[in-house]
Parts: structure tokens; sequence; C-alpha cells
């Protein structure tokens, strides 16, 4: 390492040359004399092995400072590194997502299953809830990876509060357990689930997804069948509950932010308007559902459920 040129190539710095090399100032009582430069050095006369002594000790401590500041730079360069590759798995993996690799995208991922990178386990929590979600994975299976989506989900937010993408995965894996532990269960994690999606919405107000998220909560409520009501009655003083109203205004919203990102928000807005008994609105935002690309599975099956309420419609008239 270079070292600043007034200060030679000695570490201690603002000290003079002579004390850097432990030798003592001129004094009357020294017994050593300082003679003309004899091959470039000083000639000691008094006690030699003191002298030798300073010269290791300095010695040693430049080396112990050169050795700091070369491993204070490897870990520089480690922790760098390690930033990289955490965004090269990240890049992959929103890669295979977008792909619908869903199988690719967990073999991935689990490989990273210890880390502590909230992106990464968030992402991680999301790829097991898709691959429960696939065709073909047993019940037995798809149990397992729901609680193991949940446990993901859980710790990308005790790693990073601020993520929204955490909120909002951990409120979607809570929502999935309900489906294992009961009516009661599911009534008492409403209030957790409706909080972390607001919490999504607020650090991301452009994220139509949690947006869509809190209307299908809102959606649920208000349409929970009178016996969910009673038991939420006894479990709490203050049931969850909502209005269709108040989905609409989250679905279209969420529409507002990213228009047509999603082809079940297209539908839960024709749903809605026929809910609130608004046939024409319904129609117009049935008949964009019904004609929406269809990528996946689940936009076939959302055409067809479009196609069969727009059948209702013109069975009626």
């Amino acid at each position: 390492m270079a070292l600043p040129a007034r200060l030679g190539r000695f570490p201690f710095w603002g000290l003079s040359a002579a004390r850097a090399c432990g030798i003592p100032r001129r004094s009357t009582n020294s017994s050593w004399q300082c003679y003309p430069r004899l091959r470039g050095g000083c000639q000691v006369m008094g006690n030699q092995s003191a002298f030798k002594r300073s010269l290791l000790f300095s010695a040693l401590s430049y080396l112990g400072f050169e050795t700091y500041q070369v491993i204070s730079q490897a870990a520089v360069v480690h922790a760098a590194a390690k930033v990289l590759r955490v965004e090269e798995i990240l890049e992959q993996a929103d890669y295979l997502y977008e792909s619908g690799e869903t199988e690719k995208l967990y073999q991935l991922l689990t490989q990273y299953k210890e880390s502590e990178d909230a992106e990464l386990l968030w992402r991680l929590a999301r790829a097991s809830r898709d691959k429960a979600q696939l065709f073909g994975t047993s019940e037995e299976q798809k149990k397992l990876l729901v609680y193991e989506a949940l446990e993901y989900a859980k710790r990308a937010l005790e790693k990073n509060e601020s993520s929204f993408a955490a909120h909002k995965w951990y409120a979607i894996c809570i929502s999935d357990i309900g489906d294992y532990e009961g009516i009661k269960a599911k009534i008492a994690n409403a209030y957790v689930i409706k909080e972390h999606f607001e919490k999504a919405i607020e650090l991301n107000p452009k994220d139509a997804t949690s947006i869509h998220l809190m209307g299908i909560w809102c959606y649920t409520f208000a349409e929970m069948p009178w016996y969910q009501r009673r038991i939420a009655k006894v479990l709490f003083a203050t049931p969850p509950s909502s209005t269709y109203e108040e989905a609409l205004g989250y679905f279209y919203k969420a529409e507002q932010v990213d228009p047509n990102f999603y082809s079940k928000n297209l539908l839960l807005l024709g749903k809605t308007y026929l809910k609130l008994n608004n046939k024409k609105l319904a129609a117009f935002w049935l008949m964009k559902a019904k004609d929406y690309p269809a990528h996946t599975e689940e936009d076939k099956q959302i055409q067809t459920e479009a196609a069969q309420l727009l059948t209702g419609f013109s069975n009626k008239n």
C-alpha cells in the first residue's frame, strides 16, 4: 500500500522517520552517537539489542497494517461478489417465473433456503405455493408445500419489514393454511391478512396485485355465508366484514394502476357489478375477461366462467 510521501515508508503517521524506526532523540545522557551516513545508515554505539528489537517491532507493525489492509479489501470484494451472486440468482428466478417454469424455479431457489436475503425468501415462498398448486401434486405434498411457503414468507418478513412483497406473500400464505385449519382459524387470521395487504399497498401503492388481493378480501367477506357470519360473531365482538362497494373500489383501483394486468381482476369487476345489479358494466368487464389472451390455465378457466356468465345474461333477456 502506498503511503503519503511525507511519511516515507513508515506507517506511524504523524511521527518522524527516526521515531518510526524506534531511534530515540539525541540526548546528552545517551550512550549513542549518530555519525554521518555510512552506506545509508546510522552507526550505533550503545545497546544494539534494544535497537534491533525496535526495528523488528516497527517492521512487524508495518506488516500487520499491510495485512489488515489486504484482509479489509478482500472482505469488501467478497461482500460485493455475494451481492452480485444474489442479483444473478434473482434474475434467473424472475426469468423462470415469467416463463412459467415452476418446477425449475422451485429447484433453483430451494438451494438457497437457508439464505437471509428477504428477496430470495419471498420468491421461494411464492415458488413453493405455485408448486403446491401444480396439477399432479398430491394432497399430502400440497399441504407440506403450503406450510413450507408460509415459513419462507415469515422469514422474509423478519429479515425486511420494509419489503412490500414480503408482506403480500405472508398474507397470501396465511390465507392458504386456512384450508387446513378450519373456518375458525380462517376467520381469526382475517385481520392479520388484511393488515399485511394494507401494509403492502402502503409500501408500494403501484403494485396492482396487492390492491387486487385487498379487493378479494373485501369481496370474500361481503359474500360470506350466514353460518360463517354466525361463527364470526361468536369468535369476535366485531367480526371482519366488508361490502361489494369496497371490493369494487379496490378492483377498479388495481385496473387504474396497471390496466389489463390480470384476467381475474377483470372477471371480479364483472362479478362485483353483477352483485350490485349493474348489468351494463358487468357485461363490459366480463367481455374483457372473456377476450383476455389465455397465457395460463387460470386464464382459460376465467375465459370459460366469463362466457358462462355472459350467456346467462342473454338467456334471461
